[in-house]
């Protein structure tokens, strides 16, 4: 779970972003409007650069946020493909490969980290959506808590790999 925080905080979060990026940074639309209490990482892609996007979440209790840049999206719509932060099921075209480049040195000198996320960075939301049952099938809430563990720690695991 996230604590709130501040857009000075989120701001100074961002440990592999350029100066530029900085100044071009846009909170999302629905920044006001979140729930601390029911995310673990706050992600949204940038509405005036669109390849840019933005993940934050907390390691040892300090945010910690990182530019993305996507690839452009597989045309296709009949292949599946799965997010490797949620595991969340879809079809190719809702899964982009986002790279972020690492930070300090490492960054500078081109190297970077890259992963399939959801095109529209909308893990938070898929992991609490209830998946349908199939006929007969009962599920418990665990499942439910156990899909946002699991984000939560790749999430977490994501964001140490940029640090390095």
């Amino acid at each position: 779970m996230m604590r709130p925080l501040s857009e000075e905080e989120l701001r100074e979060s961002f440990v592999n972003a350029t100066d530029a990026e900085l100044d071009q940074l846009e909170l999302p639309l629905e920044y006001l409007l979140v729930d601390w209490e029911h995310v673990d990482a706050l992600a949204w892609r940038d509405r005036t650069v669109r390849h840019r996007g933005y993940l934050v979440t907390l390691i040892d209790d300090e945010p910690v946020g990182i530019v993305l840049r996507a690839a452009d999206p597989p045309s296709s719509r009949h292949r599946a493909a799965v997010c490797n932060l949620c595991h969340t099921h879809q079809p190719a075209n809702q899964v982009t490969m986002f790279s972020a480049r690492r930070a300090g040195e490492a960054g500078r000198n081109g190297n970077s980290v890259g992963t399939y996320l959801c095109s529209d960075l909308s893990c938070q939301e898929n992991v609490r959506l209830p998946a349908p049952l199939a006929p007969a099938e009962v599920r418990s809430g665990s499942h439910t808590s156990a899909r946002i563990d699991g984000l939560a720690r790749r999430t977490r695991a994501f964001v140490e790999g940029v640090l390095g």
